[in-house]
């Protein structure tokens, strides 16, 4: 009767052999025997068990490792919400936040924060919360653009006195786009011509109806200039917070977002950072984007040293060897060697998105496609409505089952920053017909690398965005029977890799292609074709009849008597079918 073992995924020789029952210079002699290399302190992992084991007359079977404590499992801890303060220009949003900044019950000093510190908490009733003081809304665009899912909620500022402004739609359509809820503060309810509820009828329009009215979106009426109304805006930012039970984890490596960076004399550079998760510590090893650093000190926006960072709370760091930009990823590493080797990988990634901004439309399809995005999602600008309606029904005609066009949003007259900077939120290109693009809006698509396309002929614009979702479509892979080849000796197998003999007896062999292999008629696996040797000599291809070596990767034991049938793979471009 066939003994039966449990082994773990990787065990050591010693291990191994104690389990078998045997001398461990016989099991070492059956490890050269099959080409591997490992002295009695050495692992070797459950595959290149198995197939000694099976000459040994034993069978195994994965030793299953019992689930982690409670107490090693990463732990999630409560964490301050992170809030943003948009809103249209001279509606209050600079005076609000300065108004917040002196309501802070903890930290009151004289001459208050320094105005360029882009992150500070305030806590108020023993509940801390966090205030990103971004330069407006291409910061906050920039921030999301980069993947950084940051902002749990957004307070939206309207003057009571002017209401609803462009930079007001384009605050909400920013919040909508990142999926973050909105808090609206009425400003300015002590001007003589403030009109509170003329504001909540025109935000009521706009989907943002007041719970007063039925509606799910808290108001509050403040007057920042006379300090009116701030602590119940917090506790109705604590309240939202709440609702949404924020916690994040701390038993990992840190990582987070980078806030602002800037060189400081006497000091270097200086970068302003979100934790997200785990904690942060000096001493600990960061990349930041493209560039990396031991954390020699963190402060506080008051210049407190620190000793940790948790999730929620902004620091700023200094060590960092570089300036990252605004929206990097950073992530603590374990040493330099992996720093250097994942600020690298960032920096070429980098390299790759400004040369992709030199493409046109139907190149950016293709950097959409790799990135497994089914959706293109545009903007459209257009001289009368007219244009703009036979440009959308075209569009809406060209969608299929796999890809489709996504009006982020549309409008009549030029492109102008506030299109740019929805751009960069919703990742969207910019279709312009029969409009001019802005001064400031084409200064701005130049430095936030947003694409956008003007046209005049309506035809040359739809065949555009055809090209585009045409390459958006997952190209079909065709497999091509080439060869066959019957295995006569499997001489090892470990880590994923191995190496066999045998004779190919029909077709041609090539290094890359595929291999199915076949027992007893089943396929059991397949292999990649990584290496091919005729008499000793490495070599490329390979035609029957003609016995050979190959090397190969893939997690399937082989034995001789196995068929492995050869293919090469071939990817066929699809096209969109035209309507």
């Amino acid at each position: 009767m066939e003994k039966v073992i449990e082994i773990p995924k990787v065990i050591t020789v010693r291990q191994f052999a104690q389990l078998l029952n045997l001398p461990v210079g016989q099991v070492i002699t059956h490890l050269l025997k099959n080409g591997i290399r490992a002295n009695i302190n050495e692992s070797i992992d459950i595959d290149t068990a198995t197939l000694i084991a099976d000459e040994l007359g034993y069978k195994v079977k994965e030793l299953k490792v019992e689930e982690k404590t409670q107490e090693e499992k990463v732990k999630s801890i409560p964490r301050p919400p992170v809030v943003v303060v948009m809103g249209h220009v001279d509606h209050g949003k600079t005076k609000l936040l300065d108004a917040i900044r002196e309501s802070n019950l903890v930290e009151k000093e004289s001459g208050g924060i320094t105005q360029h510190i882009g992150a500070y908490k305030v806590e108020i009733k023993g509940k801390k919360m966090t205030f990103l003081d971004t330069p407006g809304h291409e910061a906050f665009s920039s921030l999301r653009a980069h993947g950084a899912n940051i902002t749990d909620i957004v307070i939206l500022v309207v003057a009571a006195d002017e209401g609803v402004k462009q930079q007001t739609l384009e605050a909400i359509s920013h919040a909508r786009s990142a999926s973050v809820p909105i808090l609206v503060a009425i400003n300015k309810i002590d001007k003589p011509e403030a009109n509170v509820e003329m504001v909540k009828k025109q935000l009521a329009e706009l989907d943002l109806v007041p719970e007063q009215w039925g509606g799910k979106t808290i108001y509050v009426e403040v007057s920042a200039l006379k300090k009116i109304g701030i602590e119940k805006l917090l506790e109705m930012v604590l309240l939202l917070a709440e609702m949404q039970d924020l916690k994040a984890p701390v038993a990992l490596p840190a990582s987070g977002v980078v806030i602002e960076a800037n060189m400081q004399p006497n000091i270097g550079p200086l970068s302003t950072v979100l934790v997200q998760k785990g904690k942060l510590q000096p001493s600990q090893i960061i990349v930041a984007g493209p560039v990396w650093g031991k954390i020699r000190l963190l402060f506080d926006e008051y210049n407190h040293k620190l000793k940790e960072v948790l999730p929620g709370y902004p620091a700023r760091i200094i060590g960092i060897k570089g300036l990252p930009e605004l929206g990097d990823i950073f992530q603590v590493v374990l040493d330099e060697k992996q720093a250097r080797k994942l600020a690298d990988e960032n920096r070429i990634k980098k390299q790759v998105r400004k040369i992709a901004t030199k493409t046109g439309l139907g190149e950016l399809s293709k950097e959409i496609a790799e990135g497994k995005l089914k959706e293109l999602p545009i903007i459209i600008k257009a001289d009368v409505t007219g244009s703009l309606e036979a440009i959308k029904d075209s569009l809406g005609e060209m969608s299929d089952q796999e890809v489709k066009v996504v009006i982020v949003s549309e409008g009549i007259g030029p492109i102008t920053e506030g299109d740019i900077q929805n751009a960069v939120t919703s990742k969207a290109i910019i279709i312009g017909f029969k409009v001019i693009i802005t001064p400031r809006a084409r200064k701005l698509a130049e430095n936030s690398l947003v694409k956008y396309h003007l046209y005049d002929v309506i035809y040359q614009l739809l065949d555009d965005i055809y090209q585009a979702l045409s390459g958006l479509l997952e190209p079909e892979i065709v497999e091509t029977k080439i060869g066959k080849f019957e295995v006569i000796k499997s001489f090892f197998k470990i880590k994923g890799k191995g190496i066999i003999g045998g004779k190919l007896v029909s077709g041609e062999i090539f290094k890359d292609s595929i291999g199915k292999v076949i027992r007893d008629e089943k396929e059991i696996g397949k292999i990649k074709i990584t290496t091919l040797q005729k008499e000793k000599l490495a070599v490329s291809e390979l035609k029957a009849p003609i016995e050979c070596g190959i090397g190969y990767e893939g997690d399937v034991k082989i034995k001789p008597g196995d068929i492995v049938e050869i293919f090469k793979m071939e990817e066929v471009i699809k096209k969109l079918k035209k309507r």
